[in-house]
C-alpha cells in the first residue's frame, strides 16, 4: 500500500478544519495528522507531527499564515505549504511564494481542486488556482520588465515581521514575547529595528502601515 500524504490543517475556524479533514478522510491517499487554530499552533504542530504538507490559512490570531510559513520553511524546508484562503490579493500571493509556499488555493474552490492542488504540490510542482493564475503571470512579467518592486516590508527580517503583526494587532511587548517565546527585551529590540527600517516610530503608524500592506485585516 502506497504511503499516505501526511497533512496538517491550519485554520482558525474549527468547522472549516473539520470539514476539510472529513473531505480528505474519504480518500485513501491522505492522512490528516493534526490541526492548528493559529500560526503558533501550526509551527508547534509541524514540529510534533512532521507532516508532508500544511494547508495554511492567512488570517489567524497570534501569528498569521505568512508569519507561520516563514518560520516553518526556515526550520523545516522539506515541509510543503499550500495556502488555502478567501483572499485573492496579489500582495498576499507574492509574499507567500516569496516565503516558500508551494501553492495558493481559494476556499471557494475547494473540493476536487483541493485534491489536485495537494497532489501537484507533493509532486514538487507549484500550484496556483486558475482564477488567479493570470494575475500571478502578470505580476511575474512586470518583474521581468523591470517595474519597481520595492516594498519596505521586504526590508524586515522574519522575526521583525512577526513582531510587527503582533504589535499592530495591539499585543503588549509581554504578550508578544510570550507568543514568540522570546524575551521582552528582544521584542523591544525588534520593534526598534523595524521602526528604523520603516521610518515609523509610533504604534499608530505601525498599525496604519500594517493595514495598508494587508498585514492585518479590518473585517
Amino acid at each position: 500500500m502506497a504511503k499516505k500524504t501526511r497533512i496538517l490543517i491550519a485554520d482558525d475556524h474549527a468547522m472549516v478544519r473539520q470539514g476539510i479533514a472529513s473531505f480528505l478522510g474519504m480518500s485513501q491517499e491522505f492522512e490528516v495528522v493534526g490541526e492548528a487554530a493559529d500560526g503558533v499552533e501550526a509551527i508547534e504542530a509541524v514540529k510534533r507531527t512532521k507532516p508532508d504538507i500544511v494547508l495554511m490559512d492567512i488570517s489567524m490570531p497570534r501569528l498569521g499564515g505568512l508569519e507561520a510559513t516563514l518560520e516553518i520553511k526556515k526550520s523545516y524546508p522539506e515541509v510543503k505549504v499550500l495556502v488555502l484562503t478567501q483572499y485573492e490579493d496579489m500582495v498576499y500571493i507574492k509574499r507567500f511564494f516569496k516565503a516558500g509556499a508551494s501553492g495558493y488555493l481559494l476556499k471557494k474552490a475547494v473540493g476536487e481542486d483541493l485534491l489536485t492542488a495537494i497532489r501537484s504540490v507533493i509532486e514538487g510542482k507549484v500550484y496556483v488556482h486558475p482564477s488567479i493564475a493570470s494575475g500571478v503571470v502578470d505580476g511575474y512579467l512586470g518583474i521581468q520588465k523591470g517595474e519597481p518592486q520595492e516594498d519596505p516590508y521586504d526590508l524586515l527580517t522574519d522575526r521583525e515581521k512577526q513582531v510587527l503583526k503582533l504589535i499592530a494587532e495591539g499585543h503588549t511587548h509581554k504578550e508578544a514575547a510570550d507568543i514568540l517565546n522570546i524575551s521582552v527585551k528582544t521584542v523591544i529590540a525588534h520593534q526598534t529595528n523595524l521602526s528604523e527600517k520603516l521610518k515609523i516610530h509610533s504604534r499608530a503608524g505601525l498599525i496604519k502601515f500594517s493595514i495598508q500592506k494587508g498585514i492585518i485585516k479590518i473585517e
